[in-house]
């Protein structure tokens, strides 16, 4: 006595592809549905993390010129010291941060910083697309999980005001 095959609908391992099954009171039929809270409508989430790299400024030095950042960092978790902080840095610095924290993170794919500028690297537009490029890099690192609860640097650099690279080079 051979079993005949079962259908596709009366197979709980098939998903039908009906557009009759798709209807929201199928999808939302075992779905408790209550109304949010204030609270949760318009409080804090419980972990947020905004960082904006802002405000450009470049000076001269004798016959070099940089530009430096202001990193703004406000956020509710519990890896950073302060809730609410902002520090300022220049591009070399942002390189010794991602070098060290590939060093000291060898399980985490530490992403690239935006290319080196050599020509017209003062303009507004160089300038610009570089502070974006640096936003993006910090957003990606800090919100890291394991750089988070495992890296020594990260909060010093985008927290402490005095950081200094030469003690962690």
């Amino acid at each position: 006595m051979s079993a005949s095959p079962k259908s596709p609908k009366s197979n709980p391992f098939i998903r039908s592809t009906s557009n009759s099954d798709l209807s929201p009171s199928t999808l939302f039929a075992n779905t408790a549905v209550r109304p949010q809270t204030a609270e949760e409508m318009y409080g804090a989430p419980e972990n947020f993390l905004e960082i904006e790299v802002t405000n450009p400024i470049t000076h001269s030095s004798g016959r070099s010129k940089y530009t430096t950042y202001d990193i703004h960092l406000s956020t509710n978790i519990p890896a950073f010291k302060l809730k609410n902080s902002v520090v300022r840095r220049r591009y070399s610095d942002f390189e010794v941060f991602r070098d060290i924290l590939e060093r000291e993170s060898s399980r985490v794919n530490v992403p690239a910083l935006p290319g080196k500028v050599f020509t017209n690297r003062f303009t507004d537009e160089v300038i610009q697309t570089r502070r974006e490029g640096l936003e993006r890099f910090v957003q990606i690192v800090a919100g890291h999980p394991l750089l988070q609860t495992g890296s020594k640097v990260l909060c010093a650099f985008l927290q402490d005001p005095s950081w200094d690279r030469t003690q962690w080079i």
